[in-house]
C-alpha cells in the first residue's frame, strides 16, 4: 500500500483524464464527491459545459461509514473491478462497463450512469420501470449460469474460486445477514416498540437453525460467482434499460443467495409503500412490486434453463431434467436468503430508504413489523413454498 493516497477531487479529475477515454480529456474540469455508500468513494467527473462524463471508484482502506477502526484490504477492488468485467463479458447489457482498474490505487474508472437513477430511489417515490424485473431476471441468468459448473471448465472454475475468495467482505456479510439480527448487538437498530417481536428472532430454535443452515450454505456452496449485494440500490434504471453497479461483495457462493436478495429488496418496498404513497397509489404500486416479483423469478428461471439445455458443457450436468431438479434448489434457497434480506435489512445495519424515509412514526413501526414477519414466515416455511404463485400468496396472507 506505499503508492496507495485517497484521491480529492482534483486527483480524480487528473485520472479520468488519462484513462477516462474521453476525446478530448482536457475538457474534464471538475468532480463531485457522490458516495453515499458505507466503504468508498465515488467521484462524478463534469466537462466544462457540466456534462457528466466518468465515474471515478476508489476503495478507502477501512469501513468508510465506521472508520479507520474498522480496516478492510484494498483487493476488495480487484475482486469488484473482475467481477464486473466477468458479468459484463456475459450480460453487457445490464452491467455497468469497467472502462479501467489500478490495482495500486485501488481505482476503478466507470461509464458514467446519469441517465439512468437508482432504483430504489425510484421504487420509494413510486415510480415503475415496467421493464426492469425481466431485465434483472436475465442478467441475474446470464451471470450465475455462465460461472457455474453447467458452463465452466471445472479447472478454470477451481481456479477461479481461490481467485474470487473475499473472506473480508464476506465476513461482513456473514455477520449483517446471519448472525447480528438474532442476537443483543450495538448495530442493530429498530422501533423499541417492536422488541416482544425481535426477541423471538433471538429465541425461536427452529428459526436459528434455520437461519444456520443459510449461513453454512454461504460458506460452502460456490455454485457460481455472485455480485454478493445485488439490491435496488446497486441497480440503475432508466427507460427500457437496467445496469448493475458495486460487485465489491463477489464471490463464489450459491446461486440463491443473489436472487433471494433481489426479491427481498422488493418484498421490503412492498411492505414500506403503506408508509411511501397515498392508500390508493400505495395498493396499485403492491400490486406492481408483487408482479417483479415474479417477472424476475421467472425471466431468471427461464432464462437459466434456456441456457442449461443450449450450453451446458458437463456431460452429467447436461443429462435431461437434472437442470429443472437444480432449479428447484435454487427456489428453496432463494425464499430463505429473501427472508434473511427482510430481515436484516430492517433489524440490524444496514437499513434502507424505503423504511427511513416513512414519516409517520405508527406507520413505521407497522411497516417493519410486516417485513420482519415476512422475513421469518418465508425461512420458516421455504420447504412448503413450491413456487412463486405461492410465494405471492404468502406475501398477501402477510399484510
Amino acid at each position: 500500500m506505499s503508492q496507495y493516497r485517497t484521491f480529492t477531487a482534483a486527483d480524480a479529475v487528473e485520472y479520468a483524464r488519462q484513462f477516462g477515454g474521453i476525446e478530448n480529456p482536457d475538457s474534464l474540469i471538475s468532480a463531485q464527491e457522490i458516495g453515499d455508500g458505507n466503504l468508498n468513494l465515488v467521484f462524478k467527473i463534469f466537462d466544462h459545459e457540466g456534462s457528466s462524463r466518468v465515474i471515478i471508484k476508489q476503495a478507502l482502506p477501512y469501513v468508510r461509514c465506521v472508520g479507520d477502526s474498522w480496516p478492510l484490504t484494498l483487493e476488495r477492488a480487484r475482486i469488484e473491478a473482475e467481477v464486473l468485467q466477468i458479468h459484463g463479458e456475459f450480460c453487457p447489457d445490464h452491467t455497468v462497463k469497467i472502462l479501467h482498474y489500478d490495482p495500486v490505487l485501488a481505482v476503478m474508472v466507470m461509464e458514467d450512469l446519469s441517465s439512468h437513477a437508482i432504483w430504489r430511489g425510484e421504487l420509494v417515490k413510486g415510480n415503475d420501470y415496467p421493464q426492469a424485473a425481466a431485465q434483472l431476471g436475465s442478467y441475474l441468468a446470464q451471470t450465475l449460469f455462465h460461472t457455474s459448473d453447467f458452463y465452466q471448465h471445472p479447472h478454470q472454475k477451481k481456479a477461479d474460486v481461490i481467485r474470487f475468495t473475499n473472506p473480508e467482505l464476506c465476513d461482513i456479510t456473514e455477520e449483517l445477514f446471519f448472525n447480528e439480527p438474532y442476537e443483543e448487538h450495538e448495530r442493530n437498530g429498530y422501533p423499541r416498540a417492536l422488541e416482544p417481536l425481535i426477541a423471538t428472532l433471538r429465541t425461536d430454535d427452529e428459526l436459528r437453525r434455520k437461519v444456520a443452515g443459510l449461513k453454512h450454505r454461504f460458506l460452502s456452496n460456490a455454485e457460481a460467482l455472485l455480485h454478493g449485494d445485488v439490491h435496488s440500490g446497486s441497480i440503475f434504471v432508466a427507460t427500457g434499460s437496467l445496469k448493475v453497479i458495486d460487485a465489491e461483495f463477489g464471490f463464489y457462493g450459491p446461486i440463491g443467495f443473489d436472487v433471494g436478495s433481489v426479491l427481498g429488496n422488493l418484498l421490503i418496498n412492498y411492505c414500506a409503500l403503506p408508509g411511501l404513497l397515498a392508500p390508493r397509489e400505495a395498493a396499485a404500486a403492491r400490486e406492481q412490486r408483487l408482479n417483479d416479483v415474479r417477472t424476475t423469478w421467472q425471466s431468471f428461471a427461464e432464462g437459466f434453463l434456456a441456457l442449461a439445455a443450449e450450453k451446458t458443457r458437463d456431460r452429467a450436468l447436461a443429462y435431461p431434467g437434472y437442470a429443472a431438479a437444480f432449479l428447484s434448489k435454487i427456489w428453496r434457497d432463494t425464499l430463505g436468503y429473501c427472508g434473511t434480506e427482510l430481515i436484516r435489512r430492517t433489524v440490524g445495519m444496514s437499513q434502507v430508504a424505503d423504511i427511513k424515509t416513512i414519516g409517520d412514526e405508527a406507520m413505521r413501526i407497522e411497516c417493519v413489523r410486516q417485513a420482519v414477519t415476512l422475513g421469518r414466515t418465508l425461512i420458516l416455511a421455504a420447504d412448503n413454498i413450491d413456487d412463486v404463485v405461492a410465494l405471492i400468496a404468502r406475501v398477501r396472507q402477510n399484510g
